[in-house]
């Protein structure tokens, strides 16, 4: 069941990539022909293009699809104080300063693009951070310009901290944004973000963002006639956080232990996205590599997409090596990566 509670405003107006080999790179100088600094920009420009390729720009309308704008950690890839170590040791940072490079990675969240009988729905999960940055890269290359919802997981920074820019929606695209967030989220939120909560604290003539809050509880409910279950993890000794199932597509985006009861709604589980943070052991509040497959193997989707990656997952490297797991074991899991578009049937 959702609470609609409005906005509080006066009327109206694995292991073995636990120890990657640290390089020391030295800085580059281009030789007087040139002819290195045209080969960066050339292979940049692959890059560039291979990425916009698999993320399937060619996707028709009708079609419903997941849309990745952020697969990092709270702080980013590259990280600056890799950047700025004068050794250089931070192979996927530096990687991930190349135009296109599938390394370079900001807060996680998806955007669900559901067809309806009036268009196509766009439905965001988590605002971040670098929310943002995310919408200015892949929102005009997409072509998404409204927010129908946005469903918020926890409310943690890189879930809640990019609130504040729906104010260019909601000033120059559309009226509002229905916000559904769990009732403990929504008591940080009162705190974090008092003046979207409570706009009669806001000076007369600022405009800030115009957002309908929506209570969830751990009922599914229903966003532009798309279903969404929750999915109660552990993100952490004794913090909540939720999950969602929308269609056969699992998303998990934050989370160190799963709770027997939320099994059952993850069976028949088609796309599963799923935390993995590091390559080699978990954290008190994220799944490592190791031990988001062993959850792959107790919840056998069809196919797995790994999200949430910090500075030591390397994405060619990791994903050499779960390709290695399908050929050997059946899975079919990768790393996503900013930008990727899946199709789905939802």
């Amino acid at each position: 069941m959702v609470q609609f509670l409005g906005t509080l405003r006066p009327s109206p107006s694995l292991s073995s990539f636990a120890t990657y080999k640290r390089q020391v790179y030295s800085p580059i100088t281009a030789p007087r022909n040139g002819f290195l600094s045209f080969r960066r920009m050339f292979k940049a420009y692959i890059q560039s293009s291979s990425a916009a390729t698999d993320a399937g720009l060619g996707l028709p309308s009708e079609q419903s699809e997941v849309i990745f704008i952020g697969t990092g950690t709270s702080e980013g890839i590259p990280r600056v104080s890799c950047l700025t170590n004068p050794l250089k040791t931070c192979e996927v940072c530096l990687k991930a300063v190349e135009p296109g490079n599938k390394n370079r990675r900001l807060n996680t969240s998806i955007v669900v693009r559901h067809p309806t009988s009036s268009g196509s729905s766009n439905i965001l999960i988590d605002a971040g951070k670098f929310f943002y940055h995310s919408a200015l890269r892949w929102f005009p290359a997409y072509g998404i310009r409204t927010l129908d919802a946005v469903i918020i997981t926890h409310s943690h920074a890189d879930a809640i901290g990019g609130l504040d820019d729906l104010r260019d929606w909601t000033n120059n695209v559309q009226s509002s944004i229905p916000i559904y967030v769990p009732e403990r989220d929504f008591e940080v939120m009162k705190k974090t973000h008092y003046y979207l909560v409570d706009t009669s604290v806001v000076q007369p003539g600022a405009a800030v963002s115009e957002l309908q809050f929506n209570i969830i509880h751990e009922d599914p409910f229903s966003v532009s006639d798309l279903k969404f279950t929750p999915l109660p993890v552990w993100h952490g000794h004794g913090y909540r956080s939720f999950g969602y199932r929308f269609g056969n597509v699992c998303y998990i985006s934050d989370v160190s232990e799963i709770p027997e009861e939320t099994y059952p709604l993850l069976r028949d589980c088609e796309l599963l996205i799923m935390d993995a943070l590091r390559p080699d052991r978990s954290s008190a509040t994220h799944f490592a590599l190791p031990r988001a497959l062993e959850e792959v193997r107790k919840i056998r989707p069809k196919r797995t997409l790994f999200t949430g990656m910090m500075h030591l997952m390397d994405h060619e490297k990791v994903n050499d090596y779960l390709m290695k797991l399908k050929e050997t074991e059946g899975l079919d899991a990768q790393l996503s990566y900013d930008g990727l578009r899946v199709p789905t049937a939802l």
